[in-house]
This record gives C-alpha cells, structure tokens and sequence, in this order.
C-alpha cells in the first residue's frame, strides 16, 4: 500500500511517499481503510526525536495518530464493528511504527469510535486527537463546573478551540488568547479573546480581576508560569506542553486513547456542541507540505491530509 514514511529523524525533507508495509490485522484490531487524517503538533515533534525518552522509533515509521475511514476487517475477536463501519480512532500506541498516514491502518479497538454521522471525514480526521485532549483535560483534570472562569491558551487552535466549546458546554466562562486575527473566531466558540504576548496578565485580570478558577496551558514556558499567577485561590492549573508545571502546583497530562470519550465526542458533535474548524487540506502524497505549515504554529482549527478512493490502490 501507499503511505508516508520516515528512517530516520529530522524535518519535513525525511518525510517519504510510496509503498509501505501492509499492516497485519490481529485479535484485537481493526483494519481501517483510511479517509483522512491531521496533522498535530505531537507528530513533528515525535519525527524530530523529541519524543525519544519516552517512544521507541521502529524504523520506517509510520506517522500519525488521527484517523477516520471505513472499516474493511474486523480482527477475529472484534464485535464491536462491522465491515461498512464509519469510523474515528485516535491511533497512538506506546512506540512509533505503525501510524495512520497511510491507506489502511490497523487500530487497536480500544482507539476507535464510530464516526460522527453529520461530519464530513476531514471533520472527523480532525477530532480525535484534540477532541480527546481537550475533553480529558477540561472534565478529568481540571474538573470545570458551571459558573467558573476558565482560561484557555491558543483558544483558536486545534485543542485550544475544543477546549473553548467543551468549557461553554459544561457552564463556565472562558476566556481565550489568540492573535488578533483569531479573536471573531473564538468569539464564535464562545470565548472573550485577548491577545496574548506582552501584558497579557493585564487583560486578563481586566476580564477576571479575582483571578480565573482554572487555566489549560496549551503552549509551555513563560505562558505556564503566567497562568499560574492568574490563578484565584483554589485555582487549578493543567500544561500539556511542558511538565515544569508541576513546578507551579499544576499537573502534566497527556492525552491517553479512551474509546467511551471518543464515543462521547461522537455525540457531542452530532448534538451541535462541538465543531471541528478544517483550515486547509493536503493529498496525502504531500503531507510534507501540510507538516510544515503546520509548525508555523499560526493554525486555526485544523490541517487536514486526505487519501483518494478513487485513485489508491488495495491493501496487499
């Protein structure tokens, strides 16, 4: 089959398209004939190696932990799904090897939801990840309860603009940074925007003079250290981009695959709760190209890579 492939680390320019393993469908899988998939952050930063210490690399890799398809081949102990299914996985297994920018994925069952039924796959390619991320840290983490004021960092970007609705969604008052640019957008979500950069503790104690009761740190560095000092008492702060947060009495999370929250992002979606913003999509010969747009780290929403039916080859 076809798919995007690297051998070793480094940027775009290790990024291969062409024949690639055809992956085995065992137990507890599902083989998954690929729609689309994104891009996040997470899959540059783990082709550049700084994922390392914590995932093994079995080269050729794979790329890619989103994805929404059809399901071709249900694994032998698998009752859960049938050929024909539309489905969404957030596809993330504990080394690198076998990810999803390719034609055919096998996902473990416990990755996989079925699809939102009123999106389109690039919309659904789009959710997981994030969706997933944004879902566990806002009800798990952070426990966000009606009537609290909560910060959200880069409001407008793939996690952060889930986060927004996620907080509305469950009655608190968000407050979101975002280039100016962004601010009609996560307006849009639900959120009261402010610039970020310089002076930025100041618009946001001008919006929330008490402090705010939780704040989600989607970016690291100075921005983990400025949320924690516009927390109010009690107040609770999550980082997923950088672990000295703890450093600032906040927690370190990582997104983990949780098949009943993926189905539980399903419904939200097909309730009109959460949206799924698409900014741009690449065929999958040129994921490169949608990598590298990517690390401008100046997204809305989502980058989306799609697989084309029509002219893609069976797996085999």
């Amino acid at each position: 089959m076809k798919g995007i492939s690297y051998s070793r680390y480094g940027g775009p320019e290790v990024l291969e398209y062409g024949d690639v393993r055809d992956p085995k469908v065992g137990p507890d899988t599902v083989l998954v004939k690929v729609r689309a998939v994104s891009v996040n952050p997470v899959d540059w930063k783990c082709r550049e190696g700084y994922l390392d210490g914590i995932l093994d690399a079995v080269f050729p890799v794979v790329p890619g932990w989103d994805v929404s398809g059809v399901v071709v081949q249900p694994g032998a102990s698998v009752t859960e799904f049938s050929v024909g299914d539309e489905v969404i996985g957030y596809v993330r297994e504990d080394f690198l090897s076998r990810g999803t920018f390719a034609e055919y994925v096998a996902a473990p069952l416990r990755t996989l939801a079925r699809k939102p039924r009123n999106v389109t796959f690039e919309e659904a390619a789009g959710l997981p990840l994030v969706g997933l991320t944004a879902y566990q840290v806002m009800t798990k983490a952070l426990e966000v309860k009606r009537g609290e004021t909560v910060l959200v960092h880069a409001a407008a970007g793939g996690v952060g603009s889930i986060a927004v609705q996620l907080a509305r969604h469950l009655g608190a008052r968000v407050i979101g940074t975002a280039s100016e640019a962004n601010h009609d957008f996560v307006r849009g979500l639900g959120g009261e925007p402010v610039t970020y950069g310089e002076g930025l503790a100041e618009r946001v104690r001008g919006l929330a003079p008490e402090g705010v009761d939780a704040a989600f740190d989607t970016i690291g560095g100075d921005t983990t250290k400025t949320s924690a000092n516009l927390l109010a008492p009690e107040g609770r702060l999550v980082s997923i981009a950088d672990t000295d947060v703890v450093d600032y009495g906040g927690r370190y999370y990582f997104v983990r695959p949780d098949a009943g929250d993926l189905l539980r992002l399903t419904e939200l979606v097909e309730q009109g709760v959460v949206s799924v913003h698409v900014s741009q999509t690449f065929p999958l010969e040129r994921a490169a190209d949608a990598y590298r747009l990517n690390q401008e780290g100046r997204t809305r929403g989502k980058i989306v890579v799609t697989v084309d039916w029509e002219t893609e080859g069976e797996a085999g």
